[in-house]
């Protein structure tokens, strides 16, 4: 029942598109060692749940016609010789419902942040005024509202192929188990 109930959020949330710069989320692709099926299926219940979680996640990052700070979690930065989430570099805030602001905590990683900003390819302009970053949201055109849709649909996709390899694995595990013969077809 809570398999059907996912993969109809999933399906729900979802349509199939390419989007650029999106992560994928590292699941293992088959169970490393399993001694039953209850604990396959335990296994199973807590990959999909932290799928879900992520589709969710990726979902609050998708740009609407308000500002909201959680758009900006998916951008990284170069800093100091290593990939950092800006949101860690910066406090970032919405003055208003049209406008956001990145302060960084290093001034000296403005012009970095900026750049990420533009590569994130988020549709957004950063306006650097020297010790500030601002961000206004433009209002939705129905080009932005296709283009929006697509990338939820990527999203949504994304998390059903990963529901549907974690499926994938737990069953063959399953049947590995039957076939050493540590269980009996019943089960």
């Amino acid at each position: 029942m809570k398999l059907e109930a996912i993969l109809l959020s999933l399906s729900v949330i979802s349509t199939a598109a390419f989007v650029p710069n999106l992560p994928l989320p590292a699941f293992r692709t088959l169970p490393l060692f399993v001694a039953s099926v209850e604990e396959a299926t335990l296994d199973a219940e807590d990959r999909m749940d932290k799928s879900i979680d992520s589709v969710i996640q990726n979902m609050g990052t998708v740009r609407t016609g308000r500002a909201n700070p959680s758009m900006l979690d998916r951008v990284k930065c170069e800093y100091y010789g290593a990939e950092t989430p800006i949101n860690q570099m910066a406090t970032i805030s919405a003055p208003s419902a049209q406008q956001l602001t990145v302060d960084p905590y290093d001034k000296s990683s403005l012009s970095a942040i900026e750049r990420a900003i533009i590569e994130a390819e988020l549709g957004l302009t950063p306006q650097n005024d020297g010790s500030i970053i601002r961000l206004n949201i433009p209002a939705l055109t129905e080009d932005r509202r296709k283009e929006m849709l697509k990338q939820c649909k990527a999203i949504g996709e994304e998390g059903k192929v990963a529901i549907r390899n974690i499926r994938r694995s737990n069953v063959d595990a399953v049947k590995k188990l039957e076939k050493s013969g540590d269980i009996s077809e019943d089960q």
